[in-house]
């Protein structure tokens, strides 16, 4: 529990919100663990939309909808190839990857 009778560590509170990764960055990372349940199987088109899905919601549920419009803009235009005959693994991998480009 939380000393409420010190004021609290501003420098510290700064530090880790700027090192968490931006809602964009969290829906791909999202997306990937969601993937990455059935790494071997097929990435399929249905797959993708459904870790998506879950994602956005997940991530960006219960913020403003500018929030979440931009959130999701941002992380589409990060989005990494994922058609061809490629794993959910290999798609988790890659969305990853994307991810920490985009920070």
């Amino acid at each position: 529990m939380a000393d409420l009778t010190q004021p609290p560590d501003i420098d510290e509170a700064l530090r880790r919100l700027i090192e968490q990764p931006s809602y964009g960055a969290q829906i791909l990372i999202v997306t990937a663990r969601m993937l990455e349940m059935d790494a071997a199987e097929p990435t399929t088109w249905t797959a993708r939309r459904r870790a998506w899905n879950i994602a956005i919601d997940a991530v960006l549920g219960r913020l403003p909808e500018a929030v979440r419009h931009d959130s999701i803009e941002r992380a589409q235009r990060a989005l990494p190839d994922l058609t061809g005959s490629i794993t959910r693994g290999e798609a988790a991998l890659r969305l990853r990857a994307a991810a920490e480009r985009l920070g």
